[in-house]
């Protein structure tokens, strides 16, 4: 089979799968992303995210992680929602996090994918990754033309915007590689201006994590700097405003996902509601949900430093 046919298959079948992109990339060593992150990480961007010093060079070269490995197949899963909270003044969830774990999800539908690939190709080896291992991903899915890596830091494509899941299949197996594609963030510098942390640096392309409001409100263990108490914008887990106000975002089109479907409990709760959040009902309204990571210790920490 040509590479080209193989590779025809494979979007073919992802796109059965949900996924509403499906690019590949030559597995092989990140010479450019490597001295990026090393910078990145000497600045100390990451905070207190230590996992992120760790396995530098398997998070540089795939072959590391998959010996032999020939392609990087980067897929897109869309979450973009048109449901909003009902209460203006309720604390913010990050939209990624309306529905189940993404992770959980996505991940089924991968090994899937990959089931698949064996049945249809036969004898190959790889592994599948969902945000789970030291994999660059929205550095393979740049290379691999599914979009350019924006001022934000997101990867955009320009009729999708931004809104999605990245995941990974890599593997030693060759398909016809996508080619990247242009950096049309051009001269906007919407999400520059607009974070209120100031994380994301003057010129773009590079977020200070440790001022992330997502970082803040997730990756952050200990109390939140007062220095942020009037910048939080009200968002109690991750934050969307670099996406929110990207003019690419325009063309973004709702999911079709039932799983990533918000509880409606949840989007009618008051501001008053989250302040008397109990942990039971913090356990009944985030079961299977990527809030559970902020454990309900840490939700409690973020809606009352927005008091």
């Amino acid at each position: 089979m040509k590479n080209s046919e193989r590779s025809a298959l494979i979007k073919k079948k992802a796109e059965k799968l949900g996924f509403f992109m499906c690019n590949t990339a030559k597995a092989e060593y990140m010479n450019d992303e490597a001295n990026h992150l090393e910078k990145w990480l000497h600045q100390n961007y990451q905070g207190e995210m230590s996992y992120m010093n760790n396995h530098f060079d398997k998070r540089v070269d795939p072959t590391l992680l998959v010996p032999g490995a020939k392609t990087v197949i980067s897929l897109a899963y869309n979450y973009f929602s048109t449901e909003k909270q009902t209460d203006d003044k309720a604390p913010k969830l990050s939209m990624y996090a309306y529905g189940k774990d993404y992770h959980k999800v996505v991940r089924k539908k991968l090994i899937l994918l990959f089931d698949w690939m064996k049945t249809e190709f036969g004898d190959v080896n790889g592994r599948v990754f969902v945000d789970s291992a030291p994999v660059l991903e929205r550095d393979w899915a740049r290379r691999s033309g599914m979009g350019w890596v924006g001022k934000n830091t997101m990867v955009i494509h320009p009729k999708k915007g931004s809104w999605f899941f990245l995941a990974e299949i890599i593997t030693d197996l060759e398909f016809e590689y996508d080619a990247p594609i242009s950096d049309y963030c051009g001269t906007c510098t919407r999400c520059i201006d607009s974070c209120p942390t100031d994380a994301i640096s003057p010129s773009g392309y590079i977020v200070d994590g440790s001022k992330c409001i997502s970082y803040l409100t997730i990756e952050l263990k200990n109390n939140l700097p007062v220095e942020y108490k009037h910048k939080m914008e009200n968002w109690m887990f991750g934050c969307d405003i670099c996406q929110q106000v990207c003019p690419w975002n325009r063309f973004a089109e709702p999911h079709h996902e039932e799983r990533f479907l918000p509880d409606p409990t949840m989007m009618k709760m008051t501001w008053e509601e989250w302040q008397d959040l109990s942990e039971p009902i913090f356990n009944e309204l985030f079961e299977g949900s990527a809030v559970k990571r902020t454990k309900y210790e840490g939700l409690k920490r973020n809606i009352e430093f927005l008091e």
